[in-house]
This record gives structure tokens, C-alpha cells and sequence, in this order.
């Protein structure tokens, strides 16, 4: 898996996520900076507060740490894939 695929798995991992419960189409700007993070950031509590730290800005809601760290865990699982595989 190359970068790129990696970045359309990590964008339909956040889709289907759907913290808020208010449709896939409105995480936009938040998924893209979320993989942005991803790219940058190789440990699972830091990714989950970014991740937080992202939603809560845009949506003015708080999510648990616990739901991000399970996010950020299934993001990271596809990072260390594509990395892994040449």
C-alpha cells in the first residue's frame, strides 16, 4: 500500500467513525487534518489528542479521549501497513 491508498483508507476509517453522529459529509476539513497529524505522528495518545483537539475546535464538542485513542489506534494500524509493505 502506497501513501496515497493510505490516506483514502484513513479518510473512510474517519468517515465511517462519525463521532457526532450527523452524517460522513460533514468531517471534511477535520479528516484532512487528521491525516495530516497521521503523517506526523507515530504515537497513539498523541494522534487522539490531536484528534480531540480537531473535532472540538470545529464542532465545539468535547469527545472522550478513550473514542479517540481507538481511532487513532486503527489509524496508526494502516500507517505501520503501508510502511511495512514495499
Amino acid at each position: 500500500m502506497d501513501m496515497s491508498e493510505m490516506n483514502r483508507r484513513a479518510a473512510r476509517v474517519l468517515e465511517e467513525w462519525d463521532p457526532f453522529a450527523i452524517g460522513t459529509d460533514l468531517y471534511m476539513t477535520e479528516i484532512e487534518d487528521v491525516v495530516g497529524a497521521l503523517h506526523e505522528l507515530d504515537d497513539p495518545s498523541d494522534l487522539a489528542k490531536k484528534i480531540q483537539l480537531v473535532y472540538e475546535f470545529s464542532f465545539e464538542k468535547w469527545i472522550p479521549l478513550e473514542r479517540c485513542v481507538e481511532i487513532s489506534y486503527k489509524l496508526l494500524a494502516l500507517k505501520f501497513e503501508a510502511k511495512c509493505i514495499i
